[in-house]
């Protein structure tokens, strides 16, 4: 026999009768995660003007270039070079890869050009190729000579510039009055919302951002934009499928430790952090897909590399939906700060009320420190 009395359903479709089953939870789906600033952390300093500078300082080089005629390759003693100042009477060159050693006898700063004795200390002499580099070994000084006139470097002052995130929060009074299905506080339920997209736009801007062309200072009618690691990241550029490097349209392993070794010799620093985005994530972790072994036993499939080992440097790889798919960013966490202005890390600031409302902006200024170009790498065009 069916049931006829009252149950849940008599009331009809709308069910006036039964209170509603709203979950005291609100589900977010955007993205919001930053793990470039997670990664990074909080900077220890402030930024002292909307215009950021820092210094960055060298050792003298020590190779050059040989960019002068060939006339005998093999016993030619007069040699062009790029940079005629890098050399000083005593030094020993060594020729590209090869095992030829040379003296340097001569500088001739007006010509551009040094002169040496070649097959030094009896070493194998080597053909001349235009564009070989030349290794500066070392310099060897005279017993009891004078001193030689002191050389040095300038410290070079680089810059960036920050740049205002800010939202707006406004509530009315009636929503503030009533009782809200999950929240218990609209108004900094609104707050946290904000402040997540302005977290998540920080880190894009980090990441890809670029200081406007003409006055970058900003003015009434120009925004002050920071510049992101990307355009900022100007030497160990690699070009997928240009250039001598082994660099081809889809990511190798011989490629990345390949990059990682040009970084390294630049630099003497070692990268400790590849930033990649989906597609250059996955193509990692296939590096050692052909090297995976699994039983029958086995019950779990892990197809992921999260940290990144080879001869220059042990580097954690991060993934990072900002990060444009065809790149791989090759980074010195060391040499990386987001700092705030001074006072100007993110804050809520009441807005006058101008009616049954409550309203408020929140406010960040925030510029990416980046030292050292050349302790970095990209790699670019990749499929």
């Amino acid at each position: 026999m069916s049931f006829t009395g009252k149950a849940t359903f008599s009331a009809g479709v709308g069910l006036p009768e039964i209170a509603e089953d709203v979950s005291d939870l609100v589900s977010i789906v955007s993205p919001y995660e930053t793990p470039l600033l997670h990664l990074l952390g909080d900077s220890m300093r402030e930024a002292r003007s909307t215009v950021h500078e820092w210094l960055e300082d060298q050792l003298l080089p020590n190779f050059d270039s040989f960019s002068g005629a060939i006339t005998d390759a093999l016993n030619q003693t007069s040699l062009g070079v790029a940079n005629v100042a890098r050399f000083r009477v005593g030094d020993q060159v060594r020729i590209g890869d090869k095992s030829e050693a040379m003296l340097v006898t001569g500088v001739d700063a007006i010509g551009g050009a040094i002169t040496v004795v070649r097959g030094y200390g009896a070493s194998a002499r080597t053909a001349l190729t235009v564009g070989v580099v030349l290794h500066i070994l070392g310099n060897a000084a005279l017993e009891g000579d004078t001193a030689e006139a002191a050389r040095f470097t300038l410290r070079a002052r680089q810059q960036n510039f920050t740049q205002i995130f800010s939202s707006t929060v406004e509530v009315s009074g009636s929503e503030l009055a009533v009782r809200q299905a999950g929240v218990a506080d609209e108004l900094n339920y609104q707050k946290q919302l904000r402040l997540r997209e302005l977290l998540r736009d920080l880190e894009n801007c980090v990441i890809n951002g670029r200081a406007a062309a003409a006055n970058p200072q900003g003015s009434t009618t120009i925004r002050r934009t920071m510049n992101g690691l990307v355009p900022m990241i100007n030497q160990n550029v690699f070009v997928a499928g240009f250039g001598a490097m082994p660099i081809e349209t889809q990511l190798t392993e011989e490629a990345l430790n390949t990059a990682l070794r040009e970084v390294w010799m630049s630099s003497g620093s070692p990268v400790d952090l590849i930033l990649v985005a989906a597609a250059q994530k996955r193509q990692i972790n296939s590096f050692m897909a052909a090297n995976r072994k699994f039983t029958s036993a086995d019950q779990t499939f892990r197809d992921l590399v999260s940290v990144y080992e080879s001869d220059f440097g042990v580097c954690r790889v991060a993934l990072s939906r900002y990060v444009p798919q065809g790149t791989v960013l090759l980074l010195d966490s060391t040499r990386i700060e987001v700092l705030p202005l001074a006072g100007r890390s993110f804050f809520y600031k009441p807005l006058a009320s101008t009616g049954d409302r409550e309203s408020g902006q929140l406010v960040g200024e925030y510029t990416l420190e980046l030292r050292n170009a050349n302790a970095h790498g990209i790699i670019t065009g990749l499929d």
